[in-house]
């Protein structure tokens, strides 16, 4: 059953993205940057830059997604992106993580940032 807002057409379902404690996008930042040699900064920015910036922008929405537990909107608003963009960025993760080199980065990267994983309220699963 479809429900009608008062102009007749769908209602647009509620927004519900959690409020982000201000420190966790920082450390996420932090420790991609440093994996990949480059600056927070550069993972914020609107453009999508060089293939390493992208590829490190890509990995901290993987790790958001993953060890964070965060929707694919909400792993995407950590760095201005959508969800389409978000849901991309982690099947090329997954598609790298066939490389035993970039997968043994990524295991560090999950054990350091699993801390953080605390700080973020649970959410509900159905």
């Amino acid at each position: 059953m479809q429900v009608l807002g008062e102009t007749g057409r769908a209602a647009a379902r509620p927004q519900c993205i959690r409020p982000l404690p201000a420190d966790i996008r920082k450390r996420l930042s932090e420790a991609v940057a440093a994996a990949f040699g480059i600056s927070p900064a550069e993972l914020e920015r609107r453009t999508r830059g060089r293939i390493d910036i992208a590829r490190a922008r890509q990995t901290a929405i993987y790790l958001a997604r993953v060890v964070l537990r965060l929707t694919f909107r909400e792993a995407g608003r950590l760095y201005g992106r959508d969800r389409s963009t978000a849901a991309h960025a982690c099947r090329v993760v997954e598609d790298l993580r066939d490389d035993p080199g970039f997968d043994r980065l990524l295991d560090i990267l999950e054990h350091r940032l699993s801390s953080m994983s605390g700080a973020w309220p649970a959410r509900a699963r159905q």
